[in-house]
């Protein structure tokens, strides 16, 4: 019989060495992966993980995709510290695109400086808003805000299909569920020239550095940390629980909101029925794989918007279907939990 029996001093250096090992294990299994899909394995390896950052140009897409991951990754991970379970970012980040781009809509004859920091504020307020439902929820009924959360994600979606279909689509766009080109006045700034890399990826190193300041440096931050790691201690020493509760829901809910109006108010420039490729759900990867540290996920964004480029290359110079990403995602995702076990317990056979 095989059990698992814990360890009594599990390897703190092995606990930060854990998502580099998954990664490499990772990177190994993807190999065996092409091969067996009959893809000469030095060109898969080639295309998916060098190809897409060998030109500045590349390197700037990186810097797209990474944006809100980062943002998002950040805000879960103080949130899961916590012990507070936020698993619907992406409805949150729909939410977010869908009141910012209401705004550029009313807005739309109008080239005035206030017209995007009015879109962030309405986008942060409409995803705290849509994180607000399960915080309610779990602080006045005591229901489980995973189940909350990531139903209002497809409740999200389906209005943001209909508000494309309807309210908010283009009257001049021939009947396509889009909405209207924003004005210039309502897109972020490039801040590098012939690239897609805008203020956006700016604001996500921002909100690292604002994160590690908190978990590290504010009484809030303490606060949140202890009611994950020890919540009796925490109410003994006063830390409200539906207090941080409401907190890290809404911070969650506002840098998800944040990342949506980066996404229509950047690379896409509108409004579309569908604004993610799934970044609020790749973002709890994100979390994990950065160690919940606001550091550990800049460099785990970076990874992790690596294989969505990688993806489209291996569609484009191989012929891989587009859900070699999701593969390689869920691929990292079980062996990071993999190894996370066996640090903190050992294979016994009885």
């Amino acid at each position: 019989m095989i059990a698992l029996q814990r360890r009594a001093d599990p390897s703190r250096l092995m606990g930060y060495l854990a998502p580099l090992l998954a990664l490499g294990i990772t990177l190994l299994a993807g190999l065996v992966l092409f091969a067996v899909l009959g893809v000469p394995v030095a060109a898969a390896f080639y295309a998916f993980f060098i190809e897409p950052v060998s030109t500045l140009y590349g390197l700037a897409e990186l810097g797209v995709k990474a944006a809100p991951l980062i943002i998002i990754g950040v805000a879960l991970s103080i949130g899961f510290r916590a012990q507070v379970w936020n698993i619907g970012a992406e409805g949150q980040l729909i939410l977010g695109a869908i009141t910012g781009a209401a705004v550029a809509l009313v807005f739309y004859e109008n080239d005035g400086w206030y017209v995007l920091p009015l879109m962030i504020l309405a986008s942060v307020l409409g995803g705290m808003a849509w994180a607000g439902i399960p915080a309610l929820l779990k602080t006045r009924f005591n229901v489980n805000e995973i189940l909350t959360s990531l139903m209002l994600t497809y409740v999200a979606a389906l209005l943001l299909s209909w508000l494309v279909s309807g309210p908010m689509r283009d009257p001049d766009g021939f009947n396509f569920p889009e909405s209207r080109l924003f004005h210039d006045a309502a897109l972020l700034p490039r801040i590098l020239q012939g690239t897609r890399l805008h203020a956006g990826t700016l604001v996500a190193l921002g909100i690292v550095l604002a994160g590690w300041v908190l978990l590290s440096r504010t009484l809030l931050g303490f606060a949140l940390k202890v009611n994950g790691a020890a919540p009796r201690a925490g109410a003994y020493a006063a830390f409200s629980q539906t207090r941080l509760i409401w907190i890290a829901m809404l911070m969650g809910g506002g840098c998800a909101g944040l990342a949506g109006l980066f996404e229509v108010a950047g690379p896409i420039g509108q409004l579309l029925p569908s604004i993610s490729p799934g970044y609020g759900f790749t973002a709890i990867i994100v979390a994990f794989l950065g160690r919940l540290h606001p550091l550990g996920v800049l460099f785990a964004g970076l990874v992790m918007a690596l294989t969505y480029l990688g993806g489209e290359t291996a569609q484009i110079t191989l012929n891989l279907p587009l859900a070699v990403t999701g593969v390689f995602q869920g691929l990292l995702l079980f062996f990071l939990l993999a190894t996370d076990v066996l640090i903190n317990y050992r294979v016994v056979f009885k």
